[in-house]
């Protein structure tokens, strides 16, 4: 029974870090996104459509890798409920 509570105990600190390192990534690159695309549009306001259109297109990639881990975190977390 005891091995049984570290499983859980394993379990939930993965999900935990998972989650943790797993935001930070997307964080600094949603963040870096935004910069270049501020710089850019400052350099060339008459290419705003096109430098914001691509900004959310690479913001929507760069937020699919927190998703993931939100789904293996939540699968960690379901797993060690049983």
């Amino acid at each position: 029974m005891e091995n049984f509570e570290m499983a859980k105990l394993a379990a939930y600190a993965a999900a935990g870090i998972c989650m943790g390192v797993g935001a930070l990534g997307p964080a600094l690159g949603q963040g870096l996104v935004g910069a270049k695309a501020c710089e850019s549009i400052g350099k060339q306001p008459e290419s705003a459509t096109l430098i914001t259109r691509t900004m959310v297109l690479a913001l929507a990639f760069i937020e699919s890798t927190s998703i993931y881990c939100l789904v293996i975190s939540l699968v960690l977390i379901l797993a060690a409920g049983k």
